[in-house]
């Protein structure tokens, strides 16, 4: 190895030439040595930094060393996004290349970052991510629960009855179910949960990823409902929740479902949300309510 090797190799980063466009980078959700070597590359690199947090960014670049050298660090949030996007933009039509760093996590995924990519894909420009850190992935990891399909559903609504109503369009859904919610609402959501879901569903709360005190605690809804019962937690959480098993329905709760569903609803709506909401074939529902449904004439 040549001396111009070994001290390239003596620091984490080295600075590249980058394409005009956005560079997404993912950024520590805790540890921050979970940064890629390739995140580092641009947030050396690029002519300038956007990001979710300026404050976290500047201290993540301190922490590693990265230098500002005088380049301009823009706040890009979800309170001045629109304000910020048309001068983004213009940057990269006058052939700067933009790395954009989120809070924590990968950029994009409950971010204010979508946008931003939204609107550079729509004008042709030139759009990249450096992967990395994501609480979504390193949550599934910890779960236990299978991993070869899994749907992230983002934040629950805060209102009940919406929560009620969302969390019934999930229920069939047949994936592990990957979501963020507040330390504060956790005890509350988890008992919606076992009332929608079911208390054997199994899933694993999540909390403190990649931190000093990360912790995952796994069993059942109706067990972890029981237990985080007036607690409060602190850090952020993500829960994971198992896909729907074979459940035993019984004719009446069937019919009692699809009569409920035909007073609003088409014989085909009424048996794709009864199907979904029961853990059905569609098609067995569907005869069911043809059933019910005197001159049931429609078609799958």
């Amino acid at each position: 190895m040549s001396q111009a090797d070994e001290t390239r190799g003596s620091r984490a980063f080295r600075e590249v030439t980058l394409e005009p466009g956005i560079h997404f980078v993912a950024t520590p959700i805790g540890s921050a040595r979970d940064i890629t070597l390739r995140g580092l590359d641009i947030l050396a690199s690029a002519d300038v930094i956007a990001a979710e947090d300026t404050r976290t960014t500047r201290h993540l670049m301190d922490l590693h060393g990265v230098p500002l050298r005088g380049r301009p660090m823009i706040a890009y949030h979800d309170h001045n996004g629109a304000a910020q996007r048309p001068r983004i933009m213009g940057l990269i039509r006058e052939g700067k290349s933009v790395a954009y760093a989120s809070e924590a996590g990968t950029p994009l995924v409950a971010d204010p970052g979508f946008q931003l990519g939204r609107a550079a894909i729509a004008e042709g420009l030139m759009v990249t991510s450096a992967p990395g850190p994501s609480a979504v992935l390193a949550a599934l990891s910890l779960s236990g629960l299978p991993s070869d399909r899994f749907l992230f559903a983002g934040f629950p609504p805060t209102a009940k009855g919406a929560r009620k109503s969302w969390l019934e369009g999930l229920a069939g859904v047949d994936a592990t179910i990957v979501l963020f919610e507040s330390p504060k609402r956790i005890s509350r959501l988890l008992g919606s949960m076992v009332q929608v879901f079911g208390a054997e569903r199994q899933a694993a709360v999540c909390r403190e990823l990649t931190k000093r005190f990360e912790e995952a605690l796994r069993g059942s809804l109706g067990e972890l409902a029981e237990s985080l019962d007036g607690k409060t937690l602190k850090g952020e959480i993500v829960l994971v929740v198992d896909r729907p098993g074979q459940r035993e329905v019984s004719a009446d709760d069937l019919e009692d479902a699809l009569r409920k569903a035909l007073a609003d609803h088409s014989v085909k709506e009424a048996a794709t949300q009864v199907a979904q909401s029961l853990g059905m074939k569609r098609r067995d529902v569907y005869q069911a309510a043809l059933q019910l449904k005197e001159g049931g004439d429609e078609q799958p």
